[in-house]
């Protein structure tokens, strides 16, 4: 299997819906945020979360384009500026979502060459650190994001089953490890809202017991979390308040774990 080394793609999974993956791609998009690391964040969710999340709420164009299309490279062309703040940050790109995605699925189906490849086609020459928001799903859409990927960050939250659902998407990060060339690493299982109940702490022990060191420092569940992304700021930009610090904490800890080093933006622009 690949190694997390020089990540430059990451694709946010789990097929089951509400477990806070948008809020790890928003995270983690912050933490580069307030490193001044260029980023675009993919939103291949047909809900949109991460898209609005990031301040666009009309988007120029969308990543159904580049599904539509098989123009290598076109992502670039297809990210827009997001709403976030350029004051201390420097705001990522988004390649926002469309209701349109859940009927090209479909389409993609019909496709007997390439299906699960045009994602990687239109990721082509990018040189920003790429956050994909997957949807809640192990359909194309989310295998096209795993094909596209480096590495895949298994997201999750500390409830009932948990562990069957990160078992079972680490299988289907295997099978494409398998068909890939250039391999794809496992970045790690983040725990999302971790909560203070004796029900929580038991089933983060539970996957902690069953994935080991793949399972990193959680995401504790704080108001401040859920505010910043109400309000389409970063949580690094988030004035004081109960939780915020402590919640950047967190999120800059997944992202040296995940991301590690990464070179600057130039403070003059891009």
């Amino acid at each position: 299997m690949a190694t997390v080394q020089d990540v430059a793609v990451i694709a946010l999974v789990n097929q089951k819906g509400g477990v806070g993956k948008t809020t790890t791609a928003l995270g983690l998009a912050s933490a580069a945020w307030a490193r001044r690391i260029p980023s675009v964040v993919v939103d291949l969710d047909p809900q949109g979360n991460a898209t609005t999340g990031l301040g666009v709420w009309e988007p120029a164009a969308t990543v159904d384009e580049a599904l539509e299309s098989d123009r290598p490279g076109i992502l670039e062309d297809l990210a827009e500026p997001s709403g976030w703040p350029d004051g201390k940050g420097l705001p990522p790109r988004i390649v926002a979502s469309a209701p349109a995605l859940a009927g090209r699925e479909r389409q993609m189906l019909s496709d007997p060459v390439g299906a699960q490849d045009r994602l990687r086609v239109a990721l082509s020459g990018h040189q920003s650190l790429v956050l994909i928001d997957c949807p809640p799903s192990l359909g194309l859409l989310t295998i096209n994001a795993l094909f596209a990927a480096d590495a895949a960050l298994v997201v999750t939250e500390p409830s009932a089953w948990a562990s069957d659902g990160v078992s079972e998407i680490l299988r289907t990060i295997d099978r494409v490890d398998t068909r890939k060339p250039a391999g794809l690493a496992v970045a790690g299982v983040a725990v999302n809202r971790l909560a203070r109940t004796r029900d929580s702490r038991y089933w983060h022990e539970q996957l902690i017991t069953d994935h080991g060191r793949l399972v990193l420092p959680p995401v504790r569940l704080r108001a401040a979390v859920a505010e910043a992304a109400a309000r389409s700021l970063p949580i690094h930009a988030l004035p004081p308040r109960r939780g915020a610090a402590e919640a950047c904490a967190e999120f800059d800890e997944i992202y040296d774990r995940v991301v590690g080093e990464q070179r600057p933006e130039d403070p003059d622009g891009l």
